[in-house]
């Protein structure tokens, strides 16, 4: 994937560093446009194929916030390759320090979280519901870490599922299948992964449970589709 796409890279990052720009007069679409031709070549080079289902279930109206188990590094490209909607990402702060990294968060207006902060991530969780409210959609990796067991879930953090609950926001699950191989596997063959977006749970629904809850419900419902599809 690096080596195919090494040649291109400097024009890429010159492109992404303009539209990240906040004085930059392009569109959220349009720059999210850029960013996601940028990511379907990356993946075609890579002999990665991404097959996805349930586009429907993204809700018609921005504001929404997604939220995917954590397998690796190419989960975000396999989310960028398929969403046809803009989102931001809520990353761990060190991941900000990454070249290339730091220019596709600053065009999408993600935001980092320092996990050992509480009252930084409390701020990032405030920040996440206002623009929710006003019309951004999210993607919040539940997990909080990646997990190391492939296609077997972690733990659901409740505190994840805060900003939806105070922005009162569709919550779409995400079940990723497969997306550790990419890069966790040491070789070159062809790949498959899977992105399934799950029917949303909408405020009605959950209003009224913790959490706690909340995490538990959105985690079952991935690790059924995982088994439902995996293999």
């Amino acid at each position: 994937m690096v080596l195919r796409n090494c040649y291109r890279v400097p024009a890429w990052f010159y492109r992404l560093y303009r539209l990240s720009r906040l004085s930059d007069p392009h569109t959220d679409e349009e720059k999210y446009g850029f960013l996601q031709n940028v990511v379907k070549e990356v993946n075609r080079t890579g002999r990665v194929t991404v097959k996805c289902s349930g586009r429907e279930h993204i809700p018609e109206k921005d504001g929404f916030i997604m939220f995917p188990n954590h397998q690796g590094f190419f989960d975000s490209l396999a989310l960028l390759e398929t969403c046809p909607r803009p989102f931001g990402v809520v990353i761990k702060k060190e991941a900000l320090n990454w070249i290339l990294v730091k220019q596709v968060i600053a065009l999408i207006k993600g935001l980092g979280i320092d996990r050992k902060d509480i009252r930084a991530s409390m701020e990032v969780i405030k920040q996440v519901t206002e623009e929710v409210k006003g019309g951004r959609n999210f993607l919040i990796f539940p997990e909080g870490t990646r997990s190391q067991a492939g296609n077997q879930l972690m733990e659901f953090k409740g505190g994840t599922f805060k900003s939806a609950v105070n922005a009162k926001c569709p919550i779409v699950p995400v079940a990723l299948i497969d997306c550790h191989k990419p890069f966790d596997f040491p070789s070159i063959r062809k790949e498959t992964v899977q992105v399934h977006y799950l029917e949303p749970l909408y405020p009605d629904q959950y209003l009224g449970l913790k959490t706690r809850e909340i995490a538990d419900i959105v985690h079952d419902r991935i690790q059924q589709a995982i088994n439902e599809n995996v293999g």
